[in-house]
């Protein structure tokens, strides 16, 4: 799905089917660039932040930076770095693969949650402070 954002923007741009106003590719390529330093952000804030989900001997439940508006920021940084994508490389037929990709990303994040309530101590009292998991004021 991840590659498709790249290569059905490309498909599409070189076929000229889509007619991205450059401003908006300029707002996406602005968007991208959020979403990489939300990302990066997340890391700095989370020694233990990883691809696999899995819970280390003493690890803590981070609550400080970006942990602290959502549950997720690293998936907030991916999903918004998703969206924006096929704009900023000027395709409008390229967000079709966006859903599929957020919807992929919203089931790898109630997935985790569910093993990081039963693993990680603390981690029940986080969800119940930090009410939002994604995007803050909306899930």
């Amino acid at each position: 799905m991840f590659i498709g954002l790249f290569i059905l923007p490309g498909l599409d741009h070189s076929l000229g089917r889509s007619a991205v106003p450059p401003v908006l590719v300029l707002i996406a390529d602005t968007l991208v660039a959020l979403g990489f330093a939300i990302i990066f952000w997340t890391f700095r804030v989370n020694g233990h932040a990883s691809s696999i989900i899995e819970v280390k001997e003493n690890q803590p439940v981070v609550t400080t930076g970006p942990y602290a508006a959502v549950r997720h920021p690293m998936y907030a940084g991916a999903a918004l770095l998703l969206f924006a994508t096929p704009v900023a490389l000027g395709s409008w037929w390229g967000l079709v693969l966006v859903i599929p990709a957020l919807a992929g990303i919203a089931w790898r994040l109630i997935d985790e949650e569910t093993f990081l309530v039963k693993n990680l101590p603390g981690y029940a009292d986080y969800v119940r402070q930090t009410r939002f998991r994604l995007v803050p004021l909306v899930w």
